[in-house]
């Protein structure tokens, strides 16, 4: 004979289902507001939506365990975003581990919180409000000036003249960039005097969305400082790396023996503690390829 069905069992698990769609739901509804609000690049979309999926668990499915079933929630969210929302992998890949972090933050403060009978609100509210705001406001956003630099012996190359040839672009070796970014694939224009410009083309942009089309992607760059053994690059336009973040500058400046790529760019994402080293890096990683470039 079969066992009867467990009445509370049953009012659990549709409970936690409920949770879940609520979870989900209201994640994607914060992102359309927050997207209709221009703040899907501040802590308010890479802190808050995990938040809200965190706190929408805990208080509709009211789990045994709060983590567990956010973790899982979380990683249903991630997988369902980039073709419902058009993102593309790198995103997906970038936001995932914080979204894990704030999920699991908040899950083990409920599940703490939780046996002891403090409420999720006391417990959650103070640290949300500290670390969501960043961003949101001029007031509460940190410095997004940035110059990253690399430097690679010449071996003996002319760099001059690399730098006044339009570059033939080597295979991406460092594993970091191989990760989705663009990988820059023709470029046009040549010459080093002031007003001078490069056009490269990257790769096109292949968004995860449901019958997204392939995004061409490209970067302008005009000449707009010469000196003896220096030539720095103005970024007139850039589909390339938008997205990310905006650079803004690319300069040279080599010797006999060296070459010295210098990239100043403006940080876009928040929050800045976890966005910025990974930018910087990012980056860091670009400049030492741009220098091997012109010295091989």
């Amino acid at each position: 004979m079969s066992a009867e069905p467990n009445p509370v069992h049953q009012r659990r698990s549709r409970r936690v289902l409920a949770g879940v769609l609520a979870a989900l739901f209201a994640a994607f509804l914060a992102y359309r507001v927050l997207h209709a609000g221009h703040l899907e690049q501040t802590a308010v979309f890479y802190v808050g939506i995990p938040a809200v999926i965190a706190i929408t668990v805990a208080l509709a499915a009211r789990p045994k365990s709060a983590t567990g079933l956010i973790m899982a929630v979380i990683t249903i969210g991630l997988a369902v975003s980039g073709p419902l929302l058009g993102e593309g992998i790198v995103c997906l890949v970038f936001a995932a581990p914080l979204f894990y972090l704030v999920g699991l933050i908040v899950g083990l403060l409920v599940d703490w919180g939780g046996r002891r009978g403090t409420g999720v609100n006391l417990l959650v509210a103070p640290l949300l409000l500290a670390v969501v705001s960043e961003g949101a406001t001029g007031a509460t956003s940190l410095p997004r000036e940035n110059v990253v630099s690399a430097t690679r012996a010449t071996g003996g190359a002319d760099v001059e003249a690399a730098l006044a040839a339009a570059p033939v672009f080597p295979g991406v070796e460092p594993a970091f960039l191989r990760l989705g970014f663009p990988r820059p694939l023709t470029a046009e224009g040549q010459g080093l005097q002031v007003g001078a410009t490069r056009r490269v083309t990257f790769t096109p942009r292949r968004s995860l969305g449901i019958g997204a089309a392939l995004e061409p992607r490209s970067m302008t760059l005009r000449v707009k400082e010469r000196a003896a053994g220096v030539v720095v690059f103005d970024v007139v336009a850039d589909s390339t790396l938008a997205r990310w973040l905006e650079l803004e500058e690319a300069r040279f400046a080599w010797t006999r023996s060296d070459l010295t790529v210098s990239l100043r760019y403006r940080r876009t994402f928040d929050p800045a503690w976890y966005f910025g080293p990974l930018q910087r890096y990012g980056l860091g990683e670009a400049a030492g390829y741009l220098a091997e470039t012109f010295t091989r």
